[in-house]
């Protein structure tokens, strides 16, 4: 069949096919990419190193068993693993109540993935969300606590987001029973954008009882997790999902915790993040108490009692921009943190002069330097230049 267009009609014909064959060309390498998070003792650190050895996902699920043995951290049983996956019908499933649902899937290598957790090595591969979520806001608060809080520990949070709102913060909490759900609701009622972190697909809301809320939440906010559909609440779930909520966040507030519980595991995981952790002081003697206390006797958390209490610390002002901590990010090895210290240095740097500054050959390097551009640290800039982002 002959197509007969004039110049105009033809470019925009040609424009629109390569616009389509783009957007396939995504979706493909998208299910690739699910597949990979579906392939088991792979998680998101070795996700990382496969796509830092390989052109993308799909090609990883091209190799041959003694190319993938060639990558660190591959041993016989993962590339056993990759080489015999055989639940591509999964991962297909995923894109599908993916585009049903309209979730969005979104990997480090993604713009809009969580800047704030880009440079941790633990962070997840994928994220789905749904909802009008903006993950990069410029202030990020986690609010979390115990499942079974007081009276007291309840006006406080609610007195604490409320107070929180001239700030123009996002709120983020897990969801959960308790002071979580407290949080989610008290940024709902003074229109504060809300994200509630699961540790399950977003099929299934835990607890059942939270469903309403997180449908409120949709329209300022909404629920993400690392999860795919079918997912439910495993135990092991809980420690993974905390981390996300102290990830992507600029400091956690911790409001009521015994001397052991879920909260406390979060607020470890900000102070090995480098992030700033506030713990409502409570009552001498309280069990509830017990966990805060803890926190502000050893130095792990600031003591905080109002919402001028964070913003001080963390240098807020109402009407102006939020200061940003210039630090190195953490998680980084000895060289990467080498490297790190050069670029911050110079606007940018060629590779011969980190290679004569690091003893790496450049065959070296790109392989470090690659994987520190998937960590969102630098940027690679013709003629073989590298500046950080």
């Amino acid at each position: 069949m002959e197509i007969n267009l004039k110049n105009g009609a033809l470019l925009r014909h040609f424009l629109l096919i390569f616009a389509c064959s783009k957007i396939m060309s995504k979706q493909d390498e998208l299910l690739y990419q699910i597949a990979l998070t579906m392939v088991p003792k792979v998680g998101a650190v070795l996700s990382r190193t496969l796509l830092a050895y390989c052109s993308s996902a799909k090609d990883v699920f091209k190799q041959t068993k003694g190319q993938l043995l060639r990558i660190p951290g591959i041993g016989e049983k993962i590339a056993s693993e990759i080489t015999g996956f055989a639940d591509m019908p999964r991962a297909e499933k995923e894109i599908t109540f993916i585009e049903k649902h309209k979730i969005k899937a979104l990997t480090f290598l993604d713009k809009e993935y969580p800047q704030r957790m880009r440079d941790l090595a633990d962070a997840p591969f994928i994220i789905y969300s749904k909802g009008n979520i903006q993950l990069n806001t410029p202030r990020m608060i986690a609010v979390v606590g115990t499942r079974k809080a007081s009276e007291y520990a309840k006006n406080i949070t609610q007195k604490i987001v409320e107070e929180l709102k001239p700030y123009n913060v996002t709120i983020v909490s897990g969801l959960a029973y308790g002071i979580d759900a407290v949080a989610h609701k008290a940024a709902v009622k003074n229109e504060i954008p809300t994200i509630g972190v699961m540790a399950t697909g977003l099929d299934v809301i835990y607890p059942a009882a939270n469903k309403s809320l997180a449908t409120s939440m949709l329209e300022m906010g909404g629920i993400l997790t690392e999860y795919p559909s079918g997912v439910h609440p495993d135990m092991e779930h809980f420690p993974a999902r905390n981390r996300i909520v102290a990830g992507m966040t600029d400091a956690t507030i911790v409001v009521e915790s015994a001397a052991r519980g879920g909260s406390l595991i979060t607020a470890e995981i900000a102070n090995s993040y480098d992030r700033d952790v506030f713990a409502v002081p409570g009552r001498a003697g309280e069990p509830l108490s017990a966990g805060c206390n803890h926190l502000i006797k050893v130095n792990k958390a600031h003591l905080i009692e109002t919402a001028a209490d964070l913003a001080y610390i963390l240098g807020w002002d109402e009407n102006q921009k939020p200061v940003k901590k210039k630090q190195m990010p953490s998680g980084l090895s000895d060289t990467e943190q080498d490297i790190y210290a050069l670029l911050k240095e110079k606007e940018k740097i060629e590779i011969d002069h980190i290679s004569m500054a690091t003893g790496y050959t450049s065959a070296e390097l790109s392989i470090i330097l690659l994987e520190m551009e998937f960590k969102g640290i630098l940027q690679t800039l013709p003629g073989k230049c590298y500046r950080l982002v």
